[in-house]
């Protein structure tokens, strides 16, 4: 046990104040000494428990990526296990806006007929319908 500064002084009344002072400092270094070991044991102890973790979390990890990889190869074995789709056959291609169609299209549009009504009444899809009728607007908007 180290001695109080107050006892030192009075056990030793005759030593002089170089010697009390030397005293201090030793039983200073003593203490810091004391002080940095337990740092260095409390800081490998930190390290240990953060090693610890790390090792818990990486076979975690790995237990995921196994039960991730049964799962894709259980598919994989699925996939291969489905019949081969049915080849669509490709339909007969819609013929287009020729001349006479377009021309028709356009007589129907000034008379008034809806986009939907024209593209039933020729066979045309709705979508040409309505671009042949905006390209008209902006032929007709530029003369």
């Amino acid at each position: 046990m180290i001695p109080r500064l107050p006892a030192l002084l009075q056990a030793a009344p005759s030593a002089g104040p170089p010697v009390l002072l030397l005293a201090v400092a030793a039983v200073l270094a003593v203490a810091a000494l004391g002080v940095s070991l337990f740092a260095v044991w409390r800081s490998e102890a930190v390290v240990l428990l953060a090693d610890a973790r790390a090792r818990a979390g990486l076979e975690r990890c790995a237990a995921s990526i196994e039960t991730l990889r049964q799962a894709v190869s259980g598919l994989a074995a699925e996939l291969r296990d489905l019949p081969p789709p049915a080849a669509a056959l490709p339909a007969n291609p819609r013929s287009g806006l020729n001349l006479s169609k377009r021309s028709q299209a356009l007589r129907m549009h000034r008379q008034g007929d809806p986009p939907r009504q024209i593209a039933a009444a020729l066979e045309v899809p709705l979508q040409e319908v309505d671009l042949l009728l905006k390209v008209h607007r902006i032929v007709i908007g530029n003369l």
